[in-house]
């Protein structure tokens, strides 16, 4: 048994996975995510925020304490999205190395491309599914990219698309609520977007759509009436198509306001889940008419699982 410590830096959020890992599998001993909005204005500026590095590196030191309470044994930290796309990113990375350090010596956060970051999402989320369920279509849908990969046991295709919530958002949506006519932007960005993603992934040959991340999980537990957001329950839960649709209607024409006074809504994903239920959206119109697929599983295991799981061969 060894344990291991995977740290997933988004562009919307910082996650923390401590796992006991046994012969392929993980048993969690602390899990834990804060939106840290680290991806903040690089889609216009193309740089790192000072005040998105600072929520960031208090959120890291945080969990460096916890790897160091939990006897941590490998840590891995990756990040996708903003860290490949900000030009000040080496300012990022000596930040991670000097916090980092404080628990096993030269460790750093790296960036990953975005094949490796549709490889990582796979193999977490599909570590607990059945086979008889695949071939699968794994959507992980994050602040700054949405990563599409086909496989069953192994990848077959991945995209990693440019378009996330935040990103999307932050380009289009500027009204509160947005209007019919940013919505209507936004769709097609989306749409330019996954188009690559589609003509590069046979997702018509797939059997079931799981989405993963804190879009898909959210909207999931909006759409099964939850009052207060059960991991437990969303874990490897379904939407039907029709439920999923007229939730994600619902949720593009909230305010702000409306979407932090939802239950299951985390505060700092209300002004960014707008966007991420376009995506979802259009993800579901063309799964249901390349592949026929008519409902949405969640998974609470994504990247971050994979990372764990890296570390523990």
């Amino acid at each position: 048994m060894s344990r291991v410590a995977a740290i997933d830096c988004g562009t919307n959020s910082i996650r923390l996975l401590i796992a006991d890992a046994v012969d392929g599998q993980l048993c969690d001993v602390h899990r834990e995510m804060r939106i840290v909005r680290l991806g903040q204005g690089v889609d216009a500026t193309g740089r790192f925020a000072l005040d998105a590095l600072a929520r960031t590196r208090a959120a890291l030191v945080d969990y460096v304490a916890l790897c160091a309470t939990h006897g941590v044994d490998r840590i891995r930290m990756v990040a996708t999205s903003a860290a490949r796309d900000a030009g000040n990113r080496d300012v990022f990375f000596a930040m991670t190395a000097d916090v980092l350090g404080g628990v096993l010596d030269g460790s750093v956060a790296e960036v990953i491309t975005g094949a490796e970051e549709a490889e990582l999402s796979f193999r977490g989320a599909v570590n607990e599914l059945g086979s008889a369920a695949a071939p699968f279509v794994i959507v992980d849908l994050g602040g700054g990219s949405t990563e599409i990969v086909l496989g069953t046991d192994t990848v077959v295709a991945s995209f990693s698309a440019d378009i996330g919530c935040v990103r999307l958002t932050e380009r289009c949506l500027h009204s509160d609520p947005p209007t019919a006519a940013e919505v209507a932007a936004a769709r097609s960005v989306v749409r330019e977007r996954l188009g690559g993603a589609l003509c590069a992934v046979p997702v018509q040959q797939a059997r079931t759509w799981v989405g993963v991340a804190g879009t898909m999980t959210t909207i999931a537990a909006l759409a099964h009436n939850m009052t207060t957001y059960d991991s437990a329950a969303i874990h490897l839960s379904r939407v039907s198509m029709d439920r999923l649709l007229v939730v994600c209607d619902d949720v593009i024409g909230m305010s702000r306001a409306q979407r932090a006074a939802l239950g299951p809504m985390h505060a700092g994903r209300a002004d960014v889940i707008g966007g991420g239920a376009i995506v979802v959206e259009e993800l579901a119109f063309a799964l249901h008419e390349r592949a026929g697929i008519d409902a949405l599983t969640v998974s609470e295991r994504d990247i971050l699982d994979g990372i764990a799981l890296s570390i523990a061969d």
